[in-house]
């Protein structure tokens, strides 16, 4: 068996197209054997973990794969390396615990049933990468869609199905994950329509949206990008279902900005508590609005440097927290109460709500912000509150028995 050296690779113009070159000894051999050319597992995997497209005379859809152990020292179980780039996040072999949990479809209705088989509607969210050339030089957003699939990929990989939050439905190999299919409109649409929204249904939709964001938080992770737009209500039972998950960040990380490298590669393996409660239970149980729990909050982690490093991306504004937009975010569940009470101020007036940038970002309120509040005026001046002056993370008892009229 002969492994096959690589001359030269060149990106085309093409989207996530290569021309691989071989040398002469090689291509004569592919020529006479097209169809048992073998590949080294390091000449198979580029450094920068692009899964690229590879050819001999010509580009093709042809992706080599090598399922040759080595021989020298054979593997005795498969290693997976967290990949560099979105085109290998699903690539062969695909890691087990990019599965769906358990019986996966047990809370969806199938759109169709036969006699041997049920079908089910689903979304599939895939790696979209784009290039281009600036100052004569390629730039790719590839680095930052890796690091959303993988955030998205650990939210739903660690947390416990629940109603609130859309459903995972497992990975499909070389495509993306798949999510369940939600028939419903954004509640960005919901708060401009016309009539307003009764009382009833405004403490509804804040029962709901804090039941899915404690369950989140209780396992440790944030939304990171908690906007109207990234909240679905179903047309059907006015359902609240949390997704986009691309943002979140784990609450025991130390927070880097956007343009700090960080030394290592995420690791995003799930924690072994998997389909268990997570132990951010704790976190954020006494409230203002209920007696104070009896439980003794977790002492924060002190910083070591076996604490991960994870980069933090703003979110949508207005909702994206003032310390967030300033790279200073020290509680990323702090940050997405700031973005809870921001919604809240748009259900309760039934209407879109703006900042001014730089005010946003020195914690500054708009003059009047508040006024009006018939539902959450109280709440969101806790929610709004600066990070380390008084705000409070969320917490499952300030849900609301009833309509609250202040």
């Amino acid at each position: 068996m002969t492994s096959m050296h690589v001359k030269r690779v060149t990106l085309t113009s093409k989207k996530n197209w290569w021309m691989v070159e071989l040398d002469d000894e090689e291509q004569a051999q592919n020529t006479t054997q097209p169809s048992q050319s073998q590949a080294s597992p390091d000449d198979n995997v580029p450094k920068d973990g692009f899964a690229h497209r590879s050819t001999h005379a010509h580009t093709h859809r042809s992706t080599i794969r090598s399922y040759q152990p080595s021989i020298a020292h054979p593997p005795s179980i498969p290693v997976y390396y967290p990949p560099s780039h979105p085109a290998s996040i699903f690539s062969f072999p695909t890691p087990t615990y990019y599965s769906a949990p358990p019986n996966p479809t047990q809370n969806l209705a199938p759109c169709a049933t036969g006699s041997a088989s049920e079908l089910f509607k689903c979304i599939v969210k895939k790696p979209n990468i784009v290039q281009m050339e600036i100052n004569d030089e390629m730039q790719s957003n590839a680095q930052d869609v890796t690091t959303q699939f993988l955030a998205e990929l650990r939210v739903y990989t660690t947390v416990t199905r629940h109603r609130n939050i859309a459903a995972f439905l497992g990975s499909l190999e070389n495509v993306g994950m798949v999510l369940e299919f939600i028939d419903g409109r954004t509640l960005w649409d919901v708060v401009r329509e016309r009539p307003p929204l009764t009382t009833a249904m405004k403490a509804d939709y804040h029962n709901q949206l804090l039941d899915g964001l404690t369950h989140l938080h209780s396992f440790g992770l944030s939304h990171g990008d908690l906007s109207l737009l990234n909240i679905q209500v179903t047309l059907s039972s006015d359902t609240i279902k949390l997704l986009d998950f691309g943002r979140s960040v784990s609450a025991d990380s130390v927070y880097v900005s956007p343009d700090e490298p960080i030394d290592e590669p995420p690791d995003y393996q799930p924690p072994p508590s998997r389909f268990g409660r997570g132990s951010f239970e704790s976190r954020g149980a006494n409230s203002r609005f209920t007696p104070k729990s009896p439980i003794t909050p977790r002492a924060p982690t002190p910083p070591s440097l076996s604490r991960r490093r994870e980069q933090i991306h703003p979110g949508t504004r207005p909702f994206s927290a003032p310390e967030v937009l300033r790279g200073e975010c020290v509680d990323a569940l702090l940050a997405d109460a700031y973005s809870f009470g921001v919604i809240l101020v748009c259900l309760d007036r039934c209407e879109l709500v703006d900042m001014k940038p730089w005010e946003q970002r020195k914690d500054v309120i708009p003059k009047g912000f508040l006024d009006g509040l018939e539902v959450f005026g109280s709440r969101c001046a806790e929610y709004l509150r600066r990070w380390d002056k008084g705000r409070r993370r969320l917490a499952k008892e300030d849900m609301m028995d009833a309509p609250m009229q202040l």
